[in-house]
Protein backbone atom coordinates (compact mmCIF):
# COMPACT_ATOMS: atom_id res chain seq x y z
CA UNK A 1 0.00 0.00 0.00
CA UNK A 2 1.31 3.40 -0.88
CA UNK A 3 0.38 6.63 0.78
CA UNK A 4 -0.07 8.19 -2.65
CA UNK A 5 -3.37 6.30 -3.06
CA UNK A 6 -4.79 8.09 -0.01
CA UNK A 7 -2.61 11.19 0.50
CA UNK A 8 -4.43 12.26 3.67
CA UNK A 9 -3.53 8.90 5.29
CA UNK A 10 -0.01 10.01 6.09
CA UNK A 11 0.63 7.84 9.17
CA UNK A 12 1.50 4.17 8.96
CA UNK A 13 1.65 1.36 11.48
CA UNK A 14 2.33 -2.36 11.06
CA UNK A 15 1.51 -5.41 13.15
CA UNK A 16 2.99 -8.84 12.45
CA UNK A 17 0.96 -11.42 14.36
CA UNK A 18 2.52 -14.86 14.77
CA UNK A 19 -0.01 -17.65 14.19
CA UNK A 20 -0.22 -21.08 12.59
CA UNK A 21 -3.39 -19.94 10.80
CA UNK A 22 -2.82 -16.49 9.31
CA UNK A 23 -5.30 -16.94 6.43
CA UNK A 24 -8.06 -18.12 8.76
CA UNK A 25 -7.69 -15.05 10.95
CA UNK A 26 -7.32 -12.68 8.00
CA UNK A 27 -10.51 -13.99 6.41
CA UNK A 28 -12.35 -13.89 9.74
CA UNK A 29 -11.25 -10.31 10.40
CA UNK A 30 -12.38 -9.12 6.96
CA UNK A 31 -15.65 -11.03 7.19
CA UNK A 32 -16.54 -9.81 10.66
CA UNK A 33 -15.62 -6.18 10.09
CA UNK A 34 -17.43 -6.18 6.75
CA UNK A 35 -20.69 -5.71 8.64
CA UNK A 36 -19.74 -2.11 9.47
CA UNK A 37 -17.00 -1.06 7.01
CA UNK A 38 -15.86 -1.93 3.48
CA UNK A 39 -13.68 -5.05 3.41
CA UNK A 40 -12.20 -7.44 0.87
CA UNK A 41 -10.65 -10.90 1.08
CA UNK A 42 -9.01 -12.88 -1.75
CA UNK A 43 -8.78 -16.61 -1.02
CA UNK A 44 -6.22 -17.23 -3.77
CA UNK A 45 -3.65 -14.65 -2.69
CA UNK A 46 -4.60 -14.71 1.02
CA UNK A 47 -4.72 -10.94 1.07
CA UNK A 48 -7.40 -8.48 1.96
CA UNK A 49 -8.22 -5.01 3.17
CA UNK A 50 -10.28 -3.11 5.70
CA UNK A 51 -11.41 0.35 4.62
CA UNK A 52 -12.62 2.39 7.57
CA UNK A 53 -15.42 4.35 5.90
CA UNK A 54 -18.23 3.96 8.43
CA UNK A 55 -18.66 7.74 8.80
CA UNK A 56 -18.49 8.29 5.03
CA UNK A 57 -14.94 9.61 4.56
CA UNK A 58 -12.11 7.06 4.67
CA UNK A 59 -10.21 7.49 7.94
CA UNK A 60 -7.87 4.51 7.47
CA UNK A 61 -7.06 1.41 5.44
CA UNK A 62 -5.55 -1.85 6.65
CA UNK A 63 -3.86 -4.10 4.09
CA UNK A 64 -3.95 -7.73 5.27
CA UNK A 65 -1.37 -10.22 4.03
CA UNK A 66 -0.47 -13.75 5.05
CA UNK A 67 3.04 -15.08 5.24
CA UNK A 68 4.48 -18.30 6.62
CA UNK A 69 3.28 -18.25 10.25
CA UNK A 70 2.49 -14.51 10.23
CA UNK A 71 -0.59 -12.39 9.63
CA UNK A 72 0.61 -8.91 8.65
CA UNK A 73 -1.55 -5.82 9.08
CA UNK A 74 -0.38 -2.60 7.42
CA UNK A 75 -2.46 0.37 8.56
CA UNK A 76 -2.47 3.76 6.85
CA UNK A 77 -4.45 6.47 8.63
CA UNK A 78 -4.40 10.13 9.45
CA UNK A 79 -2.79 11.12 12.74
CA UNK A 80 -6.17 11.72 14.37
CA UNK A 81 -7.40 8.15 13.78
CA UNK A 82 -4.19 6.05 13.87
CA UNK A 83 -4.30 4.91 17.50
CA UNK A 84 -8.06 4.22 17.45
CA UNK A 85 -7.83 2.13 14.28
CA UNK A 86 -4.89 0.15 15.68
CA UNK A 87 -7.05 -0.55 18.73
CA UNK A 88 -10.22 -1.48 16.80
CA UNK A 89 -8.41 -3.79 14.38
CA UNK A 90 -6.16 -5.35 17.00
CA UNK A 91 -8.82 -6.02 19.62
CA UNK A 92 -11.02 -7.88 17.13
CA UNK A 93 -8.10 -10.08 16.10
CA UNK A 94 -7.03 -10.65 19.72
CA UNK A 95 -10.59 -11.66 20.56
CA UNK A 96 -10.82 -14.12 17.65
CA UNK A 97 -7.47 -15.63 18.63
CA UNK A 98 -7.93 -15.56 22.41
CA UNK A 99 -7.65 -19.35 22.76
CA UNK A 100 -4.38 -19.22 20.83
CA UNK A 101 -3.16 -16.28 22.92
CA UNK A 102 -2.81 -13.94 19.95
CA UNK A 103 -1.23 -10.58 20.67
CA UNK A 104 -1.28 -7.69 18.24
CA UNK A 105 1.58 -5.20 18.71
CA UNK A 106 1.78 -2.26 16.34
CA UNK A 107 4.96 -0.46 15.27
CA UNK A 108 4.67 3.03 13.80
CA UNK A 109 6.47 4.08 10.61
CA UNK A 110 9.07 5.97 12.67
CA UNK A 111 9.91 2.80 14.60
CA UNK A 112 8.13 3.80 17.81
CA UNK A 113 5.74 1.35 19.45
CA UNK A 114 2.05 1.72 18.76
CA UNK A 115 -0.72 0.10 20.78
CA UNK A 116 -0.92 -3.57 21.81
CA UNK A 117 -4.01 -5.74 22.09
CA UNK A 118 -4.02 -9.17 23.71
CA UNK A 119 -3.37 -11.76 24.70
CA UNK A 120 -6.84 -11.76 26.26
CA UNK A 121 -7.83 -13.70 29.37
CA UNK A 122 -11.27 -15.29 29.87
CA UNK A 123 -11.99 -12.38 32.24
CA UNK A 124 -11.12 -9.87 29.50
CA UNK A 125 -13.46 -11.64 27.09
CA UNK A 126 -16.31 -11.63 29.61
CA UNK A 127 -15.82 -7.92 30.40
CA UNK A 128 -15.81 -7.11 26.68
CA UNK A 129 -19.00 -9.14 26.15
CA UNK A 130 -20.78 -7.27 28.95
CA UNK A 131 -19.59 -3.89 27.60
CA UNK A 132 -20.72 -4.79 24.07
CA UNK A 133 -24.16 -5.88 25.28
CA UNK A 134 -24.52 -2.63 27.27
CA UNK A 135 -23.62 -0.58 24.16
CA UNK A 136 -26.11 -2.52 22.03
CA UNK A 137 -28.87 -2.11 24.62
CA UNK A 138 -28.37 1.65 24.78
CA UNK A 139 -28.40 2.21 21.01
Amino acid sequence: MTSSAQPHLSCQSTARVTTDRPARYGKQLAGHMGRKITTAWDEDTETGSLTFDREGAVTGVVAISCHDGVLQLDLAADNEHLERLEQVTGIHLARFGAKEGLAVSWTRQDGTPGTTQGPLTPEDLERMRVEREAREASS
